[in-house]
C-alpha cells in the first residue's frame, strides 16, 4: 500500500529523514502545510560547515552525526 499520505501522529522530525536534500524539502514543505519550500542558496559558516538556506528563512547544515540540524 502506498505511503503517500501521512497520517496525523507519524510526523518526522529533522533527526529522522535522511541526510539528503531531497528529504528535507519534502519535511519542510509538509512543515509550511503544503507550500513549497525550495533552497535559495549555500553559505560556508565560521567553523567551515556548508550550509544551506532555504526559503522558510532558515539555514540548515549537517550535523556532526549528518543529520539535518537549525543553524542557530
Amino acid at each position: 500500500m502506498s505511503q503517500a499520505f501521512v497520517r496525523e501522529g507519524d510526523e518526522q522530525s529533522l533527526s529522522e529523514i535522511p541526510p539528503t536534500m531531497h528529504a528535507l524539502i519534502n519535511l519542510l514543505t509538509y512543515e509550511n502545510g503544503g507550500i513549497r519550500v525550495y533552497e535559495k542558496g549555500r553559505i560556508t559558516l565560521a567553523d567551515g560547515r556548508e550550509a544551506c538556506q532555504m526559503s522558510n528563512g532558515l539555514l540548515y547544515t549537517k550535523g556532526s552525526d549528518g543529520r539535518w540540524e537549525v543553524v542557530a
